[in-house]
């Protein structure tokens, strides 16, 4: 039976599942080495991860990484928002210092400082809507989004109800001034390839 077929299933049977139970499921599942498994809105996703793609979340990285402990700075780990069923395993995220995981082993959305994520064409959507929508929700001081079809950065900063009240564009290339942000510092996008 696939995910997709058991939550029919569970749906028809009038029982919620929850996201833990979700994840539980997937993870049985033989999921395809180098794909990236998320859950938004309820709904499964799993994309895979591209040369481009790796490369941008490598360079973000680095560069935070010039300023904050390992500890603090996370790629692809289970986060979950507001929302319903919202389990985002993030390009890159960084934690507040003195974040700790939660009794299930998870660190807690309300510590998280910034989050980037690179645009895949299959999820694009849920990058600049709803995971923009939860992530606002969560109160994240600093969303960025790399796209490398439109060759620019989309940073999202000043979190109000469902949406940011700042977007600044920078196109790749030009460094992206987070100086005035909780991440403070600059982060260079000369490096980042395009689709």
């Amino acid at each position: 039976m696939t995910v997709l077929e058991d939550r029919i299933a569970m749906a028809e049977s009038d029982e919620e599942i929850t996201l833990d139970e979700l994840f539980e499921r997937i993870e049985k599942m033989p999921a395809p080495e180098g794909y990236k498994v998320e859950i938004v809105e309820g709904i499964v996703f799993m994309a895979p991860q591209r040369d481009t793609h790796w490369e941008i979340i490598a360079d973000i990285y680095e560069q935070l990484r010039t300023k904050y402990p390992r500890k603090r700075v996370k790629s692809d780990v289970r986060i979950d928002y507001p929302g319903h069923l919202n389990g985002f395993a993030t390009d890159v995220t960084v934690v507040a210092e003195g974040a700790v995981k939660t009794a299930k082993g998870l660190w807690r959305h309300q510590d998280v400082e910034f989050v980037a994520e690179v645009i895949s064409k299959g999820t694009a959507a849920n990058d600049y809507g709803l995971k923009k929508t939860a992530y606002a929700v969560a109160e994240v001081p600093v969303y960025l989004i790399a796209d490398p079809y439109q060759r620019r950065c989309h940073v999202f900063t000043n979190p109000k109800g469902e949406d940011y009240a700042t977007e600044t564009r920078v196109d790749f290339g030009t460094d992206v001034d987070l100086t005035g942000t909780v991440v403070g510092l600059v982060l260079k996008t000369d490096e980042f390839p395009t689709d």
